[in-house]
């Protein structure tokens, strides 16, 4: 199977495991929203960062690192595996003993067993950085999909489950300790590696030097990301940092779900001619036209019905959280742009630079949040748009530096979908404002008007990217 074919078959793989568990994990967090309150989410979003950092350290690039190897050993497998456990139970430990601050820092007794007990989850994925890795480098996301499925809808009963006689916040503990040890067992089952007792200090070294730069852009990152939540949740209350948490939660799984099938899926593609500049950049176009037709709409559309469809699916507790999930959909609109631009770094091996942008970029969201946090939760939302927008900046001039892919000619592939989906999604949300019927109703109006709009308005100023998506459409049903 060619490159081409390989690559797409992957990214279909990929995004039938996201829209999996990804439809798995919305229709879980909305079960769980109806016997949790929002301070139970609250406290899950206080202890998100640290377990995220947990997770960060654990990994510390090593699996990136052994997806761009271009020759790629026993050994290397061995290694990583190896360091990834220890670091996994140094990440356990850390957090172990850091509980009882984290606790005093927010007032909040209950996470000190709160965290002791989740903070597992961090030695269980350990044992599985290398089958993801392997995995990935042959695209073989098909196999991944028989893990990360079934450990989603196991996790996810017993989560709610648990919700239901009355556990509380410990259902959505166990829900990541129980999506964690399913997930490994099958990975392990579905990838036939082994460990083995090879163990390398030159592959060590090797991979490290690649990999503990994108550990501490994952860090700051991580930090960064769940800054908002710590300040929320400390300057004003578990509640709040709830509804906080929750819209943010229902973003991600939107969201994120095609982002991280392109990207997943690219990666280990592109690095496969990481030498080959004009191809690359060729590659990098065709992703960022595919991604954003895709995702803009959805983004915006979902940002526009948002109030309707909160009120369909959830109860009337977490309707405060309507405007944060709209602006935070706001936020993601240039997510898969940031990711294609750091993604192209990244196979490049200029994980360096992938380091100062992320610098760069924190010092702009802490300045921003210092400004803004007391002006309320709205005001920061607004810092964090104002922020997403303008770091695409520094993220586009390494992409021109590294394949002379800038941010005007970037704009030039991105630019008919944004606008389109913008004026379509600004119709539908008029719409929604100014008419009275059935809730169901008022969904499927606005969307089939939104949709039209956004089809002709492309058709119109977009005629490259709509020709580009047909050929792909065509390409995807022609191997079948």
């Amino acid at each position: 199977m060619s490159l081409s074919a390989k690559t797409t078959t992957g990214i279909l793989w990929n995004f039938s495991q996201q829209l999996a568990t990804r439809g798995v994990g919305i229709l879980v967090t909305l079960l769980l929203a109806r016997f949790l309150v929002p301070e139970d989410f609250g406290l899950v979003a206080m202890m998100a960062v640290f377990l995220a950092l947990g997770n960060s350290l654990m990994d510390s690039g090593f699996r990136e690192a052994l997806i761009r190897l271009e020759n790629i050993t026993q050994e290397d497998y061995a290694t990583a595996f190896y360091a990834n456990l220890v670091l996994g139970l140094v990440s356990y430990g850390a957090l172990f003993a850091a509980a009882p601050a984290i606790a005093e820092f927010y007032e909040e007794q209950r996470l000190v067993d709160l965290i002791r007990v989740a903070s597992f989850s961090v030695i269980i994925m350990s044992f599985q950085v290398v089958q993801v890795a392997s995995l990935s480098r042959n695209l073989n996301f098909k196999a991944q999909l028989k893990a990360s499925l079934p450990a989603s809808v196991i996790s996810g009963v017993i989560a709610v489950a648990l919700a239901y006689v009355g556990w509380g916040v410990w259902a959505l503990v166990s829900q990541t300790l129980l999506n964690a040890l399913v997930q490994t067992g099958l990975l392990w089952r579905v990838e036939g590696w082994r460990p083995t007792r090879h163990f390398s200090w030159p592959s060590l070294k090797g991979m490290y030097n690649f990999g503990y730069k994108l550990f501490l852009s994952g860090v700051l990152n991580t930090v960064f990301q769940n800054l908002y939540v710590i300040v929320i949740a400390k300057v004003f209350s578990a509640q709040v940092a709830g509804l906080y948490f929750f819209a943010n939660k229902i973003k991600e799984l939107i969201v994120q779900q095609l982002v991280r099938s392109i990207q997943t899926v690219t990666y280990p593609a592109l690095a496969s001619f990481q030498n080959n500049d004009a191809r690359l950049k060729q590659g990098y176009k065709k992703i960022v036209i595919l991604m954003t037709v895709a995702l803009f709409p959805g983004i915006l559309f979902t940002a526009a019905l948002a109030d309707t469809l909160f009120q369909i699916l959830l109860p009337e507790k977490w309707y405060p959280a309507v405007p944060y999930f709209q602006l935070l959909c706001l936020v993601a609109v240039m997510m898969p742009l940031h990711s294609v631009n750091l993604n192209i770094l990244t196979v490049k091996g200029r994980s360096d630079l992938f380091l100062y942008i992320e610098i760069v970029k924190k010092l702009m969201h802490g300045l921003t949040l210092l400004v803004s946090f007391r002006y309320g939760v709205i005001a920061i939302l607004l810092g964090q748009i104002t922020i997403s927008f303008v770091s695409y900046i520094p993220n586009s001039y390494f992409a021109s530096r590294l394949l002379g892919y800038g941010l005007t000619e970037q704009a030039k592939d991105f630019g008919p979908a944004l606008l389109s989906a913008s004026l379509a999604a600004l119709c539908g949300y008029f719409f929604i404002g100014i008419t009275d019927f059935h809730l169901g109703l008022e969904i499927l109006i606005s969307g089939l008007i939104m949709l039209v709009i956004y089809l002709i308005t492309l058709s119109i100023i977009g005629r490259k990217t709509v020709s580009l998506t047909v050929r792909f459409a065509q390409g995807i049903f022609s191997r079948r």
